[in-house]
């Protein structure tokens, strides 16, 4: 009988022992986590001063349906999306992002987002620099950028008396000298760097322009073609002048008909000297020369004046000495 009951007791203690360690493993048991959505961050690209572009690929929802879909960025590495966001549609799949709205010359941190039912998955990390809002040449000048749709131009004319090689510019002053010029030269209006130089820049001969040299590492003298875009962007040639001219009549002589300056480019009247070495036009025509030749002897400008609106091209000799604005690769 004795014995009996020491079985008995033995077997309802390990009973005892069994359940309190089955409740103790349940205590410990950690839950699933909810499935948040998987992504990729698109490489940021087109980056610009104010504006880039960038998205993702959504890979799993979770098994959820993605009911927002985006890239959000900040200067805080791990940006979310209480910091800024785009919102791009739902579902899974790859998906563009343009980000607007940023500031010049900042370092930035941006990622991808998903969120479903179970909260919000993000991909990596990418970290990019916005075009700074100025740019300076060899010489150490200084220029005013601005972006205009998606080009980055200087708001001021070249200046600079060095190549971006450092080899030295002629400075021609002599008028037959500059008539019989088949080098690269610039000169000031009427030579007088003094009373020009800051406001209006230099004028530089075509053979300067063609040495693919003249604009800051990393910018070039425009194409045809890229005065084009810019002036298709400004809703054509018999608008696009009034929207590039300085406003007012500090520069410009009266009436500047239709400046208003809305592109922030500034244009400025700084002249030209023809190819006898003469000068003309100081403060009625802006003349800035693009990189295309239209023969071997001649390039192509574009020209906006005083008492005009619109923007016209024309074709002049390399020996002429015109304005230079500078556009980013």
């Amino acid at each position: 009988m004795k014995s009996k009951s020491i079985f008995y007791y033995s077997i309802k203690l390990i009973i005892v022992i069994y359940l309190m360690v089955s409740i103790g493993c349940k205590k410990d048991k950690k839950e699933a986590p909810i499935p948040l959505p998987e992504l990729l961050t698109t490489n940021v690209t087109q980056i610009l001063m104010n504006t880039v572009l960038s998205g993702g690929s959504v890979s799993t929802d979770g098994g959820s349906t993605i009911t927002a879909r985006g890239v959000c960025w900040s200067t805080n590495q791990m940006p979310t999306i209480a910091d800024n966001k785009t919102t791009d549609g739902s579902g899974a799949g790859i998906f563009s992002s343009a980000v607007t709205g940023l500031q010049p010359g900042t370092k930035y941190y941006l990622r991808a987002y998903a969120t479903n039912s179970n909260g919000t998955g993000y991909g990596a990390s990418m970290v990019f620099t916005t075009v700074a809002n100025t740019i300076t040449d060899i010489d150490g000048n200084t220029y005013r950028v601005v972006q205009i749709g998606n080009q980055i131009w200087m708001a001021e004319n070249l200046r600079t008396t060095k190549y971006n090689d450092g080899a030295t510019i002629t400075n021609q002053i002599d008028n037959t000298l500059w008539s019989n010029s088949t080098t690269g030269a610039y000169c000031w209006y009427n030579n007088d760097a003094a009373t020009y130089k800051t406001t209006y820049g230099a004028l530089y001969n075509g053979y300067a322009v063609k040495t693919g040299k003249l604009c800051p590492t990393g910018w070039h003298v425009p194409t045809d073609v890229d005065f084009e875009t810019l002036i298709t962007y400004l809703g054509g040639a018999g608008f696009a002048g009034g929207k590039l001219k300085e406003t007012g009549t500090t520069h410009w002589n009266a009436p500047n008909t239709s400046a208003d300056n809305s592109s922030g480019f500034t244009a400025v009247p700084g002249g030209l000297r023809f190819a006898t070495g003469t000068y003309a036009n100081i403060g009625s025509g802006c003349n800035l020369w693009t990189a295309s030749e239209i023969y071997s002897t001649n390039l192509w400008y574009f020209s906006i004046y005083y008492n005009y609106a619109v923007i016209s091209s024309y074709d002049a000799n390399k020996k002429t000495g015109l304005s230079v604005r500078c556009l980013m690769d």
